[in-house]
């Protein structure tokens, strides 16, 4: 079976696969990017978000910080283990990533259940609709990085495409550096 293009060829000198997440992440960084700059340009002009943001739980948002960062950190062990060859323990470690992001999630729905309820919507003002929307959108990029990580992860027991643990790792760790951003815009700064 021939490798594909993407793993075999590098005009520049980086694999071309990795050069894609990296411009991936480009396009990433000029979304979160915006969408950030934006909240922080309202929440200077809007006091009154300061008691809205009084009602997310710190607690919640730091245990789902050290949920990513520990999940990142077996992401760097699965890299580790690709890197040596051995497949199956790279795959057991992408399991345990898949096992934060799944944990991440759950926490999340939790919080979100618990703040609808109490009236906190999309629509109650606009620091929920940043809220909302800048979580959001973080957490899909969580079930993205979970689903192609399962993928990966099923290759990488049979040994096959080990390559792809450190692309998936990449991708994973700007998961975790735009929550590092969010969590204290939206949990701390009150």
């Amino acid at each position: 079976m021939q490798k594909p293009l993407a793993t075999t060829r590098s005009a520049t000198g980086i694999p071309t696969s990795r050069l894609a997440v990296w411009w991936v992440l480009a396009s990433e960084v000029v979304i979160f990017g915006g969408l950030l700059a934006s909240y922080v340009m309202h929440r200077i002009g809007h006091p009154e978000w300061a008691a809205a943001a009084s009602v997310t739980n710190t607690w919640i948002g730091a245990f789902n910080t050290l949920v990513l960062l520990t999940s990142s950190f077996t992401a760097v062990l699965a890299h580790q283990a690709a890197e040596h060859g051995d497949g199956k323990l790279a795959a057991r470690y992408l399991t345990f990533t898949i096992g934060g992001a799944v944990t991440f999630l759950m926490v999340k729905a939790f919080e979100w259940t618990e703040e609808i309820t109490h009236g906190y919507t999309i629509t109650a003002n606009g620091f929920w609709s940043f809220y909302y929307t800048a979580a959001g959108l973080h957490a899909l990029h969580v079930i993205a990085g979970a689903i192609i990580m399962g993928f990966v992860a099923r290759d990488a027991a049979k040994g096959r495409e080990l390559h792809r643990v450190e692309i998936i790792g990449i991708y994973w760790h700007f998961v975790d550096v735009v929550w590092i951003f969010l969590f204290p815009l939206l949990y701390i700064a009150k």
